[in-house]
């Protein structure tokens, strides 16, 4: 198996993240798949946003849903206190940084007046470009920590799965999450679909594992995954060496790790064998795969027209 690129947020380096002009972007450079966040709204709808709370730095305030509206302005409230009205009222096409030194501000190409879009609209534009060859990985975003921010995981994931189902893309899909509940509950529900056990230092307890310890398991992180329904390991490319890349190969887990925008550091995730690196930059990594010729996922054009 040949390692893959996987477009994160799209393609978050070169145009607004969890967008339908980013994703299109990512699908025409041409990537094995399309990560991109997932969360639910006050009234029962998939949208897609990083975070759990309206986004200074990804969403501007532009209008009221309607006249009066008592929780206008909108950024800085949880997602899922606003409904998608609401939260369709905001530009999500131009990035707002609040640091001088936000890394993407150089790079990522504004798309103005761009709104924030559904699970479903996603998988219309999937289906819009025939990219039936890239795989959807829906991350579900979910803080164990904060019960006042999160959907139900049970019933979250279950959404998700049955929105993937229903557009014929679930056997092509992938459930990714930090929270480890969500795994539990996508394996109950689609067993044949893979899960991805999302991990970085900040996680690594038993509050994001679903009351796994890693101690109980030697601090082998393959071995935690497995035992909590992964079927991939993903961990932030910071926590991989020769040492946890051994474990992964041991445990037959296969290991995708993000997000890798250096060409040279993803040189080295190479050498220690991953399936796959997460991106912002999906053109550096196909010029990196170039160079070591490897395969490159072939670009994909629409077949038809798609409404953003």
């Amino acid at each position: 198996m040949h390692a893959e690129i996987h477009g994160h947020r799209g393609a978050r380096g070169l145009r607004p993240e969890n967008t339908l002009p980013g994703l299109a972007h990512a699908l025409e450079l041409g990537v094995d798949a399309l990560e991109f966040d997932v969360a639910l709204t006050a009234d029962r709808r998939l949208v897609l946003t990083h975070d759990l709370t309206v986004s200074p730095v990804t969403s501007a305030d532009r209008h009221p849903a309607f006249h009066g509206d008592p929780l206008f302005p909108y950024v800085g409230r949880p997602v899922g206190e606003l409904t998608l009205a609401q939260l369709r009222t905001l530009d999500c096409g131009v990035r707002l940084p609040r640091d001088p030194g936000d890394r993407f501000a150089a790079t990522q190409v504004p798309v103005p007046g761009t709104r924030m879009p559904t699970l479903g609209a996603v998988l219309g534009l999937v289906d819009a470009y025939g990219a039936d060859g890239v795989r959807l990985h829906v991350e579900l975003k979910s803080d164990p920590t904060r019960p006042d921010l999160s959907a139900d995981p049970g019933e979250f994931t279950e959404m998700v799965i049955a929105e993937l189902d229903r557009h014929r893309r679930l056997s092509g899909s992938a459930i990714l999450s930090f929270d480890w509940r969500i795994l539990q509950a996508a394996r109950a529900l689609a067993p044949a679909t893979s899960r991805y056990a999302l991990i970085e230092r900040d996680t690594m307890d038993a509050v994001w594992l679903n009351g796994l310890r890693l101690q109980d398991f030697d601090d082998d992180l393959p071995a935690a995954a497995l035992a909590a329904g992964g079927t991939v390991l993903s961990p932030d490319h910071v926590l991989v060496d020769e040492e946890l890349a051994r474990r992964a190969e041991k445990a037959e887990l296969p290991l995708v790790v993000w997000t890798v925008n250096e060409p040279g550091r993803a040189a080295r995730m190479l050498d220690l064998g991953v399936a796959g690196i997460v991106t912002d930059y999906p053109d550096r990594m196909r010029a990196l795969w170039a160079e070591r010729d490897l395969p490159v996922p072939p670009p994909a054009s629409p077949m038809r027209r798609s409404g953003t």
